[in-house]
């Protein structure tokens, strides 16, 4: 029997390969499927989240927005590792800098996942949750960035989950901790990785600057430097 949920169902048999690329926009979904893979076919459009199954380098690789903040990444990744077989989620998208060593364009990779969430509260964990990326993984990412010739940031970020907040010392205090950039996403993703017994990576383009707000990326500039992280996690995901 096909597999289905209340938030994918799978329109033909292509399906989900192992892993899956997931932007927070689904815009941004299809354009991965439709200018950096190839033969891609859509396989999901439930709720007008597209999903699409294709080949990057003659290998199988899927890709699905996870629409914004934990809870709907907490969804859909659930969904993807217990129901459609997949093993891997990589999170691509954009953060916002912490530290003065990160700069516009630069890609981070999250090693651990801080978050202000109370996502973990479910697991009815004695202590503290501490969300990582699989290592595995995160070395390949390495490998392709080096391959690539440019410099991976690898350390914790943070996902939050406001986007506006009333706490105006929050990112401060993070900060001073070594927390390197903000998103809102990726310890979500994280937790549901280990709950599956499943792997997580995140990887984000530096788009604007908590340090300095008058430097940002332009929507133009936005497109073309994620696609040098968006090939990176598509190395990454079709890496022996």
């Amino acid at each position: 029997m096909t597999p289905s949920t209340p938030h994918i169902k799978l329109l033909n048999d292509r399906g989900f390969a192992k892993t899956v690329l997931m932007p927070g926009d689904p815009l941004r979904a299809k354009y991965i499927a439709e200018t950096m893979l190839t033969d891609a076919v859509l396989v999901n459009d439930v709720r007008g989240v597209q999903g699409y199954t294709g080949f990057y380098n003659g290998k199988p690789v899927s890709v699905m927005a996870s629409g914004m903040g934990m809870p709907s990444i907490g969804i859909y990744s659930y969904e993807l590792y217990t129901k459609f077989g997949v093993e891997t989620i990589l999170r691509v998208g954009s953060a916002g800098a912490m530290q003065e060593s990160l700069d516009l364009r630069d890609v981070v990779a999250g090693l651990g996942a801080c978050t202000n969430s109370n996502f973990a509260a479910q697991y009815g964990l004695s202590g503290t949750f501490s969300p990582i990326a699989d290592y595995g993984t995160l070395k390949k990412a390495e490998a392709a960035a080096n391959e690539m010739g440019f410099k991976l940031h690898v350390g914790n970020i943070l996902s939050s989950d406001t986007f506006y907040s009333d706490d105006t010392e929050a990112n401060a205090h993070w900060k001073k901790m070594g927390v390197l950039a903000v998103e809102m996403e990726s310890a979500a993703l994280y937790m549901t990785a280990a709950r599956c017994g499943k792997k997580a990576l995140c990887i984000c383009t530096i788009s604007d600057l908590l340090y300095d707000s008058s430097r940002e990326l332009t929507a133009d500039e936005r497109q073309q430097s994620m696609n040098d992280m968006l090939h990176l996690a598509l190395k990454t995901a079709t890496a022996d």
